[in-house]
């Protein structure tokens, strides 16, 4: 195989992937109801004066399904989580009882299922958008490549089934997603 070629195929295979890596990433910050340390991993905490990740002040743990626990590395660093908690958005209330904070995760409404849902669904068009986009990429610098018209189609649809691939994945993805945030 022309080494071009198979540069151009090895490439588009990694953009594809990375295309997935992102959904799932994505789809993590995606709450599905159930306490997890991961719902916290964005926040950011003003540590003197840097803005710093929320794990590298602080244990992050779940006590059960519907409450997670932040326990400083300095006391007086709480006020400080309760804000950063805050800030980032999340629709979580922290109470602190003076040696850690506590969270808890309320009960998702049906209506917030499926709007969370939605979001997924969104998220793993976004990906196959981005796969696509990677195929059409590919194929248009396989036609500036001087090959012969069997090696240009052969290569085609060594990146349609690529395409095809990754898309299923990005659908599985989302399937598993959509069946975790509608469970009660």
């Amino acid at each position: 195989m022309n080494e071009e070629l198979k540069f151009i195929i090895d490439s588009t295979k990694e953009q594809m992937q990375s295309a997935i890596t992102h959904l799932e990433q994505a789809l993590t910050n995606i709450r599905a109801g159930k306490a997890s340390p991961m719902m916290l991993k964005n926040v950011k905490v003003d540590y003197y004066g840097t803005s710093t990740p929320l794990t590298q002040v602080a244990n992050v743990n779940t006590l059960d399904a519907h409450t997670i626990t932040v326990q400083p590395w300095e006391k007086s660093l709480i006020p400080e989580i309760e804000k950063g908690i805050m800030v980032a958005n999340l629709g979580l209330n922290p109470m602190n009882n003076g040696e850690s904070v506590i969270i808890n995760v309320p009960i998702l409404t049906e209506e917030r299922r499926i709007e969370l849902s939605k979001q997924a669904k969104s998220e793993a068009e976004d990906a196959k958008i981005s796969i696509r986009n990677d195929r059409k990429e590919a194929n248009t610098e396989l036609k500036n490549l001087d090959i012969s018209e069997d090696l240009l189609k052969n290569a085609e649809i060594d990146i349609q089934e690529l395409t095809n691939k990754f898309s299923v994945i990005a659908d599985e993805h989302y399937a598993i997603k959509e069946i975790e945030i509608m469970k009660v």
